[in-house]
């Protein structure tokens, strides 16, 4: 699996470092940060909850 970010769309506002705090971080510079580009299978759930939580639709996953 592999994470995608349109950062056009994302508005850093931390939703899906909450679903996912492994994978991606909202940083003091209020940008966001993929942590694990390409997660393991064991995170596909907490990275599925956070492409569904994104406010924007920003997030998507390949694979």
């Amino acid at each position: 699996m592999k994470i995608v970010v349109d950062f056009d769309k994302c508005k850093s506002n931390a939703v899906c470092m909450g679903a996912a705090p492994e994978v991606f971080e909202v940083r003091d510079d209020n940008f966001l940060y993929i942590l694990q580009e390409a997660p393991g299978e064991d995170q596909r759930p907490a990275v599925e909850e956070a492409v569904r939580t994104c406010p924007t639709g920003a997030i998507s996953v390949e694979g």
